[in-house]
C-alpha cells in the first residue's frame, strides 16, 4: 500500500513546524494581549496541528502497510502531538488549552538517532550508574541525618526534620547553593564543605561513566561500519578475522562528491586510498577509471616520491584511506597485504614484480 505524497512531512519539517508553534504557545501566555493577536496565534497552532495530523496519518498508513520497522517512538510522538492538544481543546474549556501544544517539544526528536544510542549506553553502563546512584542516596541520607542532629536546635524551621535537612543536602551535594538554608554552627559548616567536595566527586563519576559509555558506543558503531567497508574490498576478502581487525583499525573512511579532487599530481603523498563504492578517474595520458576494490596512491607510501597523477571522483565515492604510519604498521602485521600492494605498484610502473 503506497502512501499518498501529499501526506508526507519530512523529518526536517518537524523542527520547522514545532518552533513557531512553541513560540505561539509562549506568546499566548502574555497578559494583556489583544483578541485579534490571540486569534492569529491560535490560527497558527491550528495550521501546525493540521500538518501534524497529516503526518500521523502518513505514519499510520505506513504502519498498516507493513512498511515501518521499529518505529514505535515515532508513532507514539505523532499520536501525542495530535491527540493531546485536541483533548485539551475539547475537554479543558479554558484558554490554557494551548499550553498542551507544548507536547510538540517532542517532534524535533522524532527521528533523532540520539535516543537509541542513549538507551544502549544506559543499558551497557547500568551497573556502574546504579552503583553511583546508590552511593549518592547513601551520602544524601547520611548527610541529612548528621545535619539534622547538628542544626535542629539552632534552626528548627530549616533543619527540624530529616526531610527538611535532606533538601539542604540535595542543594549542597549538587553545589547549587540556593542559600535558603545555611548551617550556623561551626560543625555544620565543616559538614557543608565536606558535602560539597563529595558532590563534585559523585557528579564527576556520573559524567565520566556516561562520557565513557558514549565514546565506547560511537567507537563500536564506527568499527562495525568500517568493518563492512573493509569487507567490501576484494583485496581484503580472503583475510582472516585477526588481519581484518588490524586493517579496520588502520583504515579511515572518507566520502567525497562527484568532481572532488582526491589527490593532485606533484604534491607530497601521505596516504593511499581504496575504492569501496563509486568511480575515480586517474588523469594519465590515457585516463584510467578505477572502481570498487581498486586502490591508488600507493607509490607515495612505498617510494616517498610526489604524486604522479591527479585523481578525482567521477561519481560520489566511498574511500578508505591508509596513512603512511599505518601502512608501515600494516607491513609489519600483515606482510601478505603489503606484498600485494607493492607488486601492484611495481606492475603499474612497468617494472618486474618483486618476489
Amino acid at each position: 500500500m503506497s502512501v499518498l505524497p501529499f501526506l508526507r512531512i519530512y523529518a526536517p519539517l518537524n523542527a520547522v513546524l514545532a518552533a513557531p508553534g512553541l513560540l505561539a504557545v509562549a506568546a499566548l501566555t502574555t497578559p494583556g494581549m489583544s483578541g485579534r493577536s490571540r486569534l492569529a496565534l491560535t490560527a497558527v497552532l491550528a495550521v501546525i496541528w493540521g500538518a501534524y495530523l497529516l503526518q500521523m496519518a502518513e505514519t499510520l498508513l505506513k504502519h498498516w502497510a507493513g512498511d515501518l520497522r521499529d518505529r514505535t517512538p515515532a508513532i507514539a510522538i505523532d499520536v501525542l502531538a495530535v491527540f493531546v492538544p485536541l483533548a485539551a481543546f475539547l475537554l479543558a474549556g479554558t484558554p490554557d488549552w494551548s499550553l498542551y501544544c507544548a507536547v510538540w517539544l517532542l517532534k524535533p526528536l522524532r527521528d533523532s538517532t540520539f535516543f537509541p544510542v542513549l538507551g544502549r549506553v544506559l543499558a551497557n553502563e547500568a551497573r556502574n550508574l546504579i552503583g553511583v546512584t546508590t552511593l549518592f542516596g547513601v551520602v544524601l541520607f547520611g548527610v541529612a541525618l548528621v545535619a539534622y542532629v547538628i542544626e535542629r536546635d539552632i534552626q528548627p524551621e530549616k533543619f527540624g526534620s530529616i526531610p527538611q535537612a535532606m533538601w539542604w543536602a540535595v542543594v549542597t551535594l549538587s553545589t547549587t547553593g540556593y542559600g535558603d538554608a545555611i548551617p550556623q554552627s561551626f560543625a555544620g559548616r565543616v559538614l557543608a564543605g565536606a558535602v560539597m567536595m563529595c558532590g563534585i566527586g559523585v557528579f564527576a563519576l556520573w559524567a565520566g561513566i556516561l562520557a565513557s559509555g558514549f565514546y565506547q558506543e560511537i567507537r563500536r558503531e564506527d568499527f562495525v561500519r568500517n568493518w563492512q567497508l573493509v569487507a567490501g574490498v576484494p583485496l581484503f576478502q580472503k583475510l582472516g578475522p585477526a588481519a581484518l581487525v588490524e586493517i579496520v583499525r588502520a583504515l579511515r573512511p572518507r566520502t567525497l562528491p562527484a568532481g572532488a579532487v582526491i589527490c593532485r599530481s606533484g604534491e607530497t603523498g601521505d596516504r593511499m586510498f581504496f575504492v569501496v563504492e563509486g568511480q575515480v578517474s586517474v588523469a594519465t595520458p590515457n585516463p584510467v577509471e578505477l572502481g570498487p576494490g581498486a586502490f591508488f596512491g600507493e607509490m607515495a607510501l612505498i617510494s616517498g616520491a610526489p604524486r604522479m597523477a591527479t585523481v578525482s571522483a567521477t561519481t560520489a565515492v566511498s574511500l578508505l584511506s591508509l596513512h603512511v604510519v599505518d601502512f608501515q604498521m600494516l607491513c609489519s602485521s600483515s606482510p601478505e597485504i603489503a606484498e600485494i600492494i607493492r607488486k601492484t605498484a611495481l606492475e603499474r610502473r612497468g617494472a618486474a614484480p618483486m618476489a
